[in-house]
């Protein structure tokens, strides 16, 4: 099954939501080029939808580059260069599309945003830029040298209509306040609101009782949403969106739904099979971690989203408020508690020549039993607090 998401994405500028105002600029602005052009705002409110769609209302030929994968300036010049230098291979006009920019404002860029300045300036091409945030201070001289368009949140008014017609095209009944429900938890988040309404429709009705899971989203999708998409459904194309705009790194993910799988999953065999996937993507991750083997990546996030979520036989249809995981608390607990033992540890074994891994295990035990004599402070420098702790132990 197609995602609706991009079955209904918009075919022309008109189609999208909205922003009618933005829309014009943006059309003028890459009819006429003076400078780049920065759309900033909200995530799923329509900016890269509009920059598709223009560029199809225009016939003009879209060569999309992320930031978030081309990080240093080598890997900039290459691809964006490339783009910037070059001909439509169509002999049509060329639009040059950045987005993503925010993947290019970390610490270890080596020079992103410096190459990406530098080439749109020379660039024979209308050029758009796509972030969240114009002002953030690390993406000051591409804003400097761009047109600002700002595009607003989307509101529950808007987005209501375009829910009622995918419905009707989807030849799905359809309560009027279960669908203004997913418009309102969207945030102004139109992909948020259609994969909503994608997962609610999976008996081909959609109720209030069928919503009941959707959540208030903030300005990103919360983990708490994206954990919902992957465990109620079984269409492998929604599961597989469902971190796109998590503002998570995958480590967390990975105890996000370690923590909240047996909560959802309660049949011992769609748990076994859950908790498999979640095992093979950890695989995949430990390869990443020694070997630096970054392909993995799209084997990790698949078996977390589409892997989960084809675990299960069928739907639960229990609703679950998603937790963050304990084990973080518990490991800092455990550090806290081993904290002193390590440190007694550690003194043992620079007087003993013994690696501090024997010492911690073997002669702690030992030297907790003498502890009550005098020398033994003076022998191995324990402070008083060590000895105390020593003595507890005994």
């Amino acid at each position: 099954m197609e995602p609706w998401i991009k079955k209904y994405s918009p075919k022309t500028l008109e189609e999208v939501i909205g922003h009618e105002k933005e829309k014009e600029k943006l059309k003028q602005l890459v009819e006429q080029p003076k400078k780049p052009i920065f759309l900033y705002g909200g995530t799923g409110n329509g900016k890269t939808s509009s920059v598709y769609a223009l560029a199809n209302d225009l016939g003009l030929e879209l060569v999309e580059v992320n930031a978030s994968d081309t990080r240093n300036a080598s890997s900039i010049q290459g691809l964006l260069g490339g783009a910037i230098n070059q001909g439509s291979l169509f002999g049509a006009g060329k639009l040059i599309l950045i987005d993503e920019v925010e993947g290019l404002s970390g610490t270890k860029d080596r020079g992103g945003i410096p190459a990406v300045v530098k080439l749109i300036e020379k660039s024979k091409f209308p050029v758009v830029i796509i972030g969240v945030d114009a002002y953030d201070q690390k993406l000051k001289e591409l804003k400097k040298r761009s047109e600002l368009i700002h595009f607003k949140q989307i509101s529950y008014e808007e987005l209501l209509p375009l829910l009622k017609k995918i419905c009707v095209q989807e030849k799905i009944g359809a309560d009027e306040d279960a669908l203004r429900h997913i418009a309102r938890s969207s945030g102004g988040d139109v992909r948020a609101a259609i994969n909503d309404l994608q997962v609610s429709a999976y008996d081909s009705i959609i109720n209030m009782d069928s919503v009941a899971w959707v959540g208030e989203r903030n300005v990103t999708i919360k983990m708490e949403n994206a954990l919902r998409l992957v465990f109620k459904t079984k269409n492998p194309s929604i599961a597989l969106r469902a971190y796109d705009d998590v503002d998570e790194d995958i480590e967390k993910i990975f105890l996000w739904v370690e923590e909240n799988l047996p909560r959802e999953y309660t049949k011992p065999v769609d748990l076994a099979e859950g908790f498999e996937n979640l095992s093979l993507a950890n695989v995949f991750f430990g390869r990443i971690r020694k070997w630096q083997y970054y392909r993995f990546y799209v084997y990790c996030y698949a078996l977390l989203s589409a892997g989960i979520a084809l675990s299960k036989e069928e739907k639960y249809s229990s609703s679950i408020d998603y937790r963050p995981t304990t084990r973080l608390l518990r490991i800092w607990m455990a550090n806290i508690k081993n904290a002193k033992r390590k440190g007694v540890a550690q003194k043992i074994a620079a007087v003993t020549h013994m690696s501090s891994y024997r010492a911690y295990h073997d002669a702690v035990p030992f030297i907790a039993a003498l502890s009550r004599r005098e020398n033994v402070a003076d022998c191995f420098d324990f402070n008083s607090e060590e000895i105390r702790w020593l003595k507890e132990l005994r």
